[in-house]
């Protein structure tokens, strides 16, 4: 089961960083907070102080075409944000 799907960089977030070490993440709906840190602590070496986890409940969606109208809804996710230690930083953009 893979824990961290992907990182979340928004314009608040990276603000976050800069001033209080948090980063957020897209993570696994089952992972808990436990798996959590153990998986970002693995992955970038830095010692995690806690992790915040939040769930995104999925929107319904409708439009009009010419068949008629078309209904639906996006999917859930769950986020986690990650408060790291004083001093350490999380670069997403070395693998680039």
């Amino acid at each position: 089961m893979e824990i961290l799907i992907k990182p979340i960089v928004t314009e608040k977030i990276t603000a976050q960083a800069e001033s209080l070490n948090r980063y957020g993440f897209i993570v696994n709906r089952n992972a808990n907070k436990l798996q959590i840190k153990k998986a970002v602590e693995s992955l970038y070496n830095v010692s995690v102080e806690s992790v915040n986890t939040l769930i995104n409940g999925g929107k319904r969606k409708s439009r009009f075409t010419k068949a008629g109208v078309i209904s639906g809804s996006t999917g859930m996710s769950k986020k986690a944000i990650i408060t790291i230690a004083k001093g350490e930083s999380i670069d997403f953009y070395s693998n680039i």
